[in-house]
Order: structure tokens, then sequence, then C-alpha cells
């Protein structure tokens, strides 16, 4: 077992219960960085549930991230739940979720020999589509420039450290628009490394809806030049277009630029569970 070292089992019952037996919350660490999205996870990262996540990391126990991906799907479900949306019986229109993992540096994949958060990642994927909820895994976040190791970092030296470092490679921003964003990792601990995912992220979702609203506003000047040059129907000016074009939010781009990401999380330390709050 990953969790305790009971023999001739992936994932004992017990260990599967710490892992996945809790309903998901919403996690902040203390303190919380600006700019975090809200972050949902499935359990605290002690005992059981941290040696679970160090084997599949560490040791390669890749057997486990079946039961990982279990888990992280359900935060990723607790996470949408509060909005209502892309879940099946919620009565909202179902988009695809999309799974955007936290990148690991070039030289911790290697030497791991896979990359942990983008491998339950896709555990959760499938998890998410076997429950009914449209879901794929997009890699679109690269490493800009090489960052320290992380541990015996503080809080603020982790985000001095990663601030940014990433970023949305090729043709991710379009494909991003295609759904609602949800930011995925194997733990969360300062939340520095989730804040940065969302600085990222939001960057080329901003700059979509910067230029979708160009192109819709290029895109009512000529209709409206149009209408008045044919007379077919009541012709409106082309600023009177241009302003009902700018009032619908997103206009072009799925997400909008208002778009809420969201990010969800295997386990997070103890400290940023509500319960531990005074």
């Amino acid at each position: 077992c990953g969790g305790c070292g009971r023999p001739r089992t992936v994932l004992c019952p017990e260990c599967r219960a710490a892992l996945s037996g809790a309903v998901p919350c919403r996690v902040r660490p203390v303190p919380e960085p600006r700019g975090l999205p809200v972050v949902h996870a499935a359990a605290r990262y002690e005992d059981e549930v941290r040696a679970v996540l160090l084997a599949h990391k560490e040791r390669g126990a890749l057997a486990l991230s079946a039961p990982l991906g279990a888990a992280l799907a359900g935060a990723v479900r607790a996470g949408l739940r509060e909005t209502g949306a892309g879940l099946r019986g919620t009565g909202a229109v179902a988009r695809c979720v999309l799974l955007v993992p936290v990148p690991s540096a070039r030289a911790a994949v290697r030497a791991r020999g896979h990359d942990p958060a983008r491998r339950i990642a896709l555990a959760a994927a499938g998890e998410l589509r076997r429950m009914g909820t449209p879901a794929r895994v997009l890699g679109v976040l690269r490493q800009r420039r090489t960052v320290a190791d992380q541990s015996g970092l503080t809080s603020r030296q982790r985000l001095d450290n990663l601030a940014g470092a990433l970023e949305v490679a090729g043709a991710g921003g379009r494909l991003l628009t295609g759904g609602r964003v949800v930011l995925v990792d194997d733990l969360m601990t300062t939340g520095a490394s989730l804040t940065e995912a969302a600085r990222a992220v939001r960057a080329v979702l901003e700059e979509s809806a910067v230029y979708g609203g160009v192109a819709w506003e290029g895109r009512a000047q000529r209709i409206a030049g149009a209408t008045a040059e044919t007379g077919v129907r009541t012709a409106r000016s082309a600023a009177e277009v241009v302003d009902r074009t700018r009032a619908v939010g997103g206009k072009g781009c799925v997400n909008g630029a208002g778009h809420r990401i969201r990010a969800a999380v295997v386990a997070a330390s103890p400290e940023s569970f509500p319960t531990n709050r005074n």
C-alpha cells in the first residue's frame, strides 16, 4: 500500500478513505497570496496522504495515479458545484472542464521519469468523464525561466522565486477559451505555484478578450454600414451597434476577461483548512 505499506495492495481501504473519504472543501494558505484563485482540496497533507503523494511523485508508484486522480476529480467537482457549471443535472449548460496542470521543472521530470501533476490530471479527467462531466487536460503552461528549489523557502520567497516564471505556450491561449479553466496540482502548501499559474492564464485570457472585442467591434461597424447602404432594415448608426456589442460581456471569448479561474489539488497543508482557523 502506498500509504501504510500493507502488502499485496496498491492502496488499502483505510488509506483510500483518508485520501478520498472526506468531502473536498475550499482551502486558503496563511498568508493567502494575492491573485490566488479559489482552491479546493480533497485531503490534508499528512500521514497516509503524504505517504501516497510522495510514493507517486518520488518513488514512481504510478499505479497510485488512479486513486489520486479520483481524489482530484472530487475536488474539481466541489469547486464547480459552487457555480453550478459544468456538472450534469444542475440545469446549467454543460461546458468542457479544462484541467491545466501546474508544470514541474524539466530537470525534475527527467529525474523522476514522469510529470506527477500531469499524470494525476489525466486520471482526474477520465474520472470526471465517467461521472458525466466533459473534461480534458491542457498541458499549456511552460516554465519560461529556471527557478530555484522551493524547499526551505518562505511563502514570500516562493512568490518572488516564481514571479513571471510561467507562460502559456503556443496556441494555448486559444485552447483555454474552450471551456471552464481549472488549475490542478497534486499539492498546495503556500499557494505560490497556483498563484503564478493563474497569473499566466489570466494574461492570455484577457488578451483573447481584448482581441475578441476588437473583432466584434469591427463586425458591428460593418453591419451598421451595410444596413445603412442597403436600407433593407432600419439603419442604426455604427456607434449604436458598437455600443450594443460592447455591452455583451465576453463576446468573442468563451471565458472573457472576467472569467473566474478555479483551482483544485489532491492535498493541501493542514493549516489551510477552515477547521484549523481561529
